[in-house]
């Protein structure tokens, strides 16, 4: 096997979730060490959960089944979302370093939403 032979690395939106990926554990080093079990454990499961899930829903045979895997993902994405919320209230990171990641989370959430359209038609 090679690279082509996984669908899902073709995708755009699995890179740009693969980008988040290394964005949010960049982000997470920041957080105090008391946090390591805590918020740094759960959102670094959460991000690595959305491109998982893209590749898992990927290699799935039915639309239907692809459908529900890139809402798994999409949810993922909304709980990073929801973390980096709270690492920015709790001052982990800056406004600056939530506002760039507010904007990639929402542009890749545009794309999974538009690639779940795809395999609903």
């Amino acid at each position: 096997m090679n690279n082509n032979d996984f669908y899902y690395r073709k995708l755009s939106v699995y890179h740009r979730a693969m980008q988040l990926v290394a964005n949010v554990y960049r982000l997470s080093k920041l957080f105090p060490p008391d946090e390591r079990l805590g918020l740094t454990n759960q959102i670094r499961r959460a991000v690595v959960s959305v491109p998982s899930n893209i590749a898992e829903g990927m290699g799935r045979f039915s639309n239907k089944e692809r459908v529900r895997f890139l809402e798994i993902a999409n949810g993922s994405l909304m709980e990073v979302m929801c973390q980096l919320e709270v690492a920015q209230m709790l001052e982990y990171i800056d406004r600056l370093q939530f506002g760039e990641q507010e904007a990639f989370i929402n542009e890749t959430a545009k794309m999974l939403v538009g690639l779940r359209k795809h395999f609903e038609l």
